[in-house]
């Protein structure tokens, strides 16, 4: 009769799990990556604290020729998109508290011109989305 010996072996947990890339977090974004789309976009301004790089800021995307009555953004910048300008929040919709300022990011854009969805996000953590162009706004992230 011929016994069998099972050895026993300990498998460190984050062995059976895919490696993250050093520069990406759990929900996906990595660092340095394009993202344009609403949930992308908010998790890499809540993991890096900034837009990602294929973002312009108006004044930037009209030193490269860009013209928005045109819509010409990505035959001057292919690919890029516009965010990182003040948000004056002039209608009031959003939270106000002194030394709070609100910038915004276009989203899902796809070339031509801009569409009416944006993230606005604050200096202090707030996250808001808006489809209709600032008409409403949906809270994404962080205290109100």
């Amino acid at each position: 009769m011929v016994g069998l010996l099972a050895a026993c072996t300990t498998v460190d947990f984050e062995q059976l799990v895919s490696p993250l890339e050093d520069n990406q977090t759990e929900v996906g974004v990595i660092e340095g990556e394009w993202y344009s789309s609403k949930d992308e976009v908010t998790d890499y301004l809540i993991t890096y604290d900034e837009l990602p790089p294929n973002y312009l800021t108006k004044s930037e995307a009209r030193e490269l020729g860009w013209d928005n009555a045109k819509g010409n953004l990505w035959e001057v910048a292919d690919g890029m998109s516009i965010g990182g300008d003040y948000f004056g929040n002039y209608e009031g919709l959003l939270p106000d508290e002194s030394g709070r300022d609100y910038y915004e990011a276009d989203i899902d854009y796809e070339g031509g011109y801009r569409n009416a969805k944006r993230l606005i996000f604050s200096n202090d953590g707030l996250i808001y989305y808006t489809d209709d162009h600032y008409k409403s706004f949906e809270h994404l992230y962080g205290e109100e």
